[in-house]
């Protein structure tokens, strides 16, 4: 069973930098798809950032150009580089793959299956 175990959130003032990572327990599970989402109280699950496994990225237009998606193969963790944070990224971080083959990760919840418990993130103005 593949798990998943988000770290590196807290809390930041606005124009701070974070850096979120997200460790794959199971090398068993191909992982097409690695996504960032997250979720605001009161507010749906939203996209962030994806990772297909030949290395194509896909941003929501609202964190274009400050957020960054890596993943670092050695250590089968995925990375999110947060910079210029803004107190509307305030919610809580979740990291999910999608494990069926295709070329293209959208940034739709319901197409990821694994998904982790979640990592606080909170910005200040």
């Amino acid at each position: 069973q593949l798990q998943l175990v988000e770290s590196g959130g807290g809390a930041v003032q606005s124009g701070g930098s974070l850096r979120l990572s997200c460790e794959a327990s199971a090398y068993s599970v191909v992982k097409y798809c690695w996504g960032w989402f997250r979720q605001a109280p009161g507010k749906e699950r939203e996209g962030v950032a994806s990772f297909h496994l030949h290395g194509h990225k896909v941003y929501a237009d609202s964190v274009k150009g400050r957020f960054t998606i890596s993943k670092d193969n050695a250590k089968n963790t995925l990375i999110l580089r947060m910079n210029s944070l803004k107190p509307e990224d305030t919610a809580m971080y979740y990291c999910a793959i999608d494990s069926r083959a295709g070329s293209y990760c959208r940034l739709m919840a319901y197409e990821y299956s694994y998904w982790g418990q979640g990592t606080q993130v909170t910005v200040s103005s």
